[in-house]
């Protein structure tokens, strides 16, 4: 099984309706034979990984505001500075 399967979701499928330019549906379908999958299949995993990818960029961003709003001060990391030293072999 690749990792565009969906043999093991058991979750309920819907179908829905899109209208893409044929350019990207012929791209898409020759991404999708390549892998051994469907579109649909290929649809699936492409919308799983923008979702994945726009989740941690808005835990990237949160963190930027937190470390705006409160920067970290002088010293306040310094007890680690040993830790980050790779020992000679």
């Amino acid at each position: 099984m690749n990792s565009y399967d969906h043999s093991d979701n058991f979750a309920p499928m819907r179908t829905v309706q899109m209208t893409l330019d044929e350019k990207l549906v012929d791209e898409v379908d020759r991404a999708a034979k390549k892998l051994g999958t469907s579109r649909s299949a290929f649809a699936r995993r492409a919308l799983q990984d923008a979702l994945r990818r726009l989740q941690q960029l808005q835990l990237e961003a949160k963190h930027r505001r937190g470390y705006a709003a409160k920067p970290a001060q002088t010293g306040e990391f310094d007890v680690w500075e040993s830790e980050q030293v790779w020992p000679d072999p």
